[in-house]
């Protein structure tokens, strides 16, 4: 009897698991990056003294929304400050913002730091060894870095399913119900448990990921140097058009099966396939604006320097430092802005602040995931000393070099 739809899209074939592990093993071992976080072997966990900070969990951190290229000075830094699970769960949160600044996504350099004072003080330096007890117990870790830390690290044949897997895998079967959804995820995640290697999961894993990074990318994938290609029914269904009379995946179409693409968005021919994965719309970004005044003085030595203050130690941001900053209706005139930012400053710093005497400077706008941020930059010179009340925010003045060297962000920079 035919098998319910939803197993087509599955791999069901033992021997076509096995042919496929192989090739992509074979093709990863001629053609992966040269990466640093791959150098260290996992003898190298085990050697004695203080617990080495598993490489595989600060590049899977750092790689989390980030690009590869971005993320490999910053590791390269990072292992070299704090080089072990006791170096990092030493340090402040201060000194782990200002070598993350510029990376974004900030509270995943809070959440790595935390982890490893927890393996540290709670788990007598040992780092959780399996996928289930690395979520468990670790806080920023979720189930993908988990699987990553737990195969690559520790040798457990655990899947992962990253945004690159899913793009593998929604391809190799035609996966085209939204790949966002809980339903899709979950098979998705049975899928790489099912066609992990066992004997070497680390490198099978790294192999798939490999494979979505460099070969099956979103957009024009270079299908004639893919090593699984002969897996992919969509790759085959490009390449033959609709099979013949044979049971496959695009039958189930017919039906209401969970994986197939909906009935209104059928297979686009000129897409191939990139018809796959399908998404679902992303809300837009919503848009803000906020008014930043550079408040500059003169320092003892002639040079200027400048006030920057402390954001919350929650929420976006947090904890990073920057110049002092009021968010601003959408729709306010900008007279109605100086004065708001003006009393901001006035009532922030205890003495008068003239609107007028706030010089704009213009407008630097930087995009977080979220969020479409415009800052409304002013300037203002002062002739005296500001110490603003410690009690409302921590602040302090620091020249151009200091002000780079801070934990401050991007758009921080920009402005």
């Amino acid at each position: 009897a035919p098998a319910p739809p939803p197993a087509r899209h599955l791999f069901g074939d033992p021997a076509e698991v096995e042919a496929l592990r192989g090739n992509l093993l074979a093709w990863y071992d001629r053609c992966k990056r040269d990466l640093p976080w791959r150098a260290l072997v996992r003898g190298d966990i085990e050697k004695p003294g203080p617990a080495l900070l598993p490489a595989v969990w600060v590049s899977e951190i750092m790689l989390q929304q980030t690009q590869v290229a971005t993320v490999i000075d910053y590791y390269n830094r990072w292992m070299q400050k704090w080089p072990t699970l006791q170096a990092l769960a030493q340090a402040s949160l201060e000194e782990v913002n200002e070598l993350w600044a510029g990376l974004g996504y900030y509270s995943r350099g809070k959440r790595l730091q935390e982890a490893a004072r927890k393996v540290v003080s709670e788990l007598a330096g040992r780092m959780p060894r399996t996928a289930e007890d690395l979520q468990k117990l670790l806080p920023g870790v979720g189930r993908y870095t988990a699987g990553a830390i737990a195969s690559i690290a520790y040798g457990q044949a655990t899947g992962v399913v990253d945004g690159n897997v899913i793009r593998v895998l929604c391809r190799l079967r035609c996966i085209g119900a939204d790949s966002g959804s809980p339903a899709v995820i979950d098979r998705l995640w049975d899928m790489a448990n099912v066609l992990v290697d066992r004997s070497r999961p680390g490198d099978f894993n790294q192999a798939l990921m490999e494979l979505g990074a460099t070969v099956c990318v979103p957009k024009s994938p270079l299908c004639g140097e893919c090593p699984v290609k002969q897996h992919c029914q969509a790759w085959r269904r490009k390449l033959f058009g609709k099979p013949a009379p044979v049971p496959d995946v695009e039958d189930c179409g017919v039906g209401d099966c969970p994986l197939c693409p909906p009935a209104m968005e059928p297979w686009d021919s000129s897409l191939g396939v990139t018809n796959f994965p399908r998404k679902a719309a992303k809300k837009p970004p919503r848009a803000m604006r906020t008014a930043t005044c550079v408040l500059e003085r003169r320092g003892c030595h002639g040079a200027p320097e400048y006030l920057i203050v402390q954001r919350p130690s929650s929420g976006l941001l947090a904890g990073l430092w920057e110049f002092p900053s009021l968010p601003l209706a959408q729709d306010l005139q900008e007279e109605k802005e100086r004065e708001e930012l003006a009393g901001h400053l006035q009532a922030w710093m205890g003495w008068p602040v003239a609107a007028k005497g706030l010089q704009f400077i213009g407008e630097v706008i930087h995009i977080f995931s979220h969020i479409h941020q415009t800052y409304v930059v002013y300037s203002l010179q002062l002739d005296g000393d500001v110490t603003p009340d410690p009690a409302l925010s921590p602040s302090r003045w620091v020249t151009e070099d200091e002000f780079h060297a801070s934990a401050v962000s991007t758009a921080m920079k920009k402005v």
